[in-house]
């Protein structure tokens, strides 16, 4: 009986805990309405403001879009705008916070937040960025805003950061290159990899994948001679040799050395045979 009495008062003390709580929150709800129907553009404003030191994302953001018209052309606007463009990236939209951004920075080339709005802008592009297997167009205008960033700002407090992040975001387009190069030798087109495998190392000569593609030019031209038709072997075989030649005089010591002594012992027993 005690027990039973003791869950009856607990149930009605939680019950009154829930009613207390959703009156504060309709009350809060009805004061953020009251001030959205406000015509008290001042009020409005410094609302907005308080909003934004408590990190308030959606009502600032709220206030600021209905205050940009009344304000635009005055000293509060590049203020206004500015925020608005940091409302929508902290609610997670960069699509949109980055064309804010971009704006502001066109609008406002003199603002005291026109460095911070050309930072955003670039920084909404990496946050964008997908991972490597993904079309990089957004890692592409990452790099190039970010590139302009340190140009317009050399001696930048952020420096040390863009540079951090520049690197992150070529080893992602490294990574793309490797990845997609690779899987022409993963389906088997070894003529197709080849070229695909060069051209990556072409623009990326510095990849830490280089040692396994230049490795993977080698096996893709021993597989490609090995399945040829016999009036393209011996040709290929010789390609296979040189390939062979290109790799092991850049790493003689190469974990793939033993593999890639094979084929060309391979190749050559062929080139003999046909002589």
């Amino acid at each position: 009986m005690i027990n039973c009495g003791f869950e009856k008062l607990f149930s009605k003390w939680n019950l009154y805990l829930s009613l207390g709580l959703i009156v504060v929150l309709l009350g809060a709800c009805s004061g953020f309405e009251k001030i959205l129907k406000s015509k008290d553009y001042e009020f409005k404003y410094k609302k907005a403001l308080e909003y934004y030191a408590e990190k308030d994302h959606y009502r600032y953001l709220t206030l600021f879009e209905q205050l940009s018209p009344i304000f635009r052309g005055t000293m509060r606007s590049d203020t206004i705008e500015f925020y608005i463009a940091q409302g929508n990236y902290h609610q997670g939209d960069y699509l949109l916070a980055g064309h804010y951004y971009d704006k502001f920075r066109k609008t406002f080339p003199r603002s005291v937040f026109t460095e911070e709005a050309d930072y955003m802008y670039a920084y909404c592009f990496y946050m964008s960025s997908p991972r490597a297997d993904l079309d990089q167009e957004n890692t592409q205008s990452a790099i190039s805003a970010f590139a302009e960033f340190t140009m317009r700002y050399p001696n930048t407090k952020r420096l040390a950061e863009v540079n951090k992040i520049m690197v992150e975001l070529r080893d992602k387009l490294i990574e793309k290159s490797y990845k997609s190069s690779k899987l022409y030798f993963n389906i088997g087109d070894y003529k197709a990899a080849i070229v695909a495998i060069r051209n990556s190392l072409k623009d990326f000569p510095s990849s830490k994948y280089r040692e396994e593609q230049v490795f993977l030019i080698l096996k893709s031209a021993y597989l490609l001679a090995e399945n040829s038709i016999k009036d393209k072997q011996r040709e290929r075989f010789q390609a296979t040799v040189d390939e062979y030649y290109t790799f092991i005089g850049e790493y003689p010591d190469s974990k793939y050395a033993d593999e890639a002594k094979q084929m060309y012992a391979e190749s050559m027993k062929y080139i003999q045979k046909s002589n």
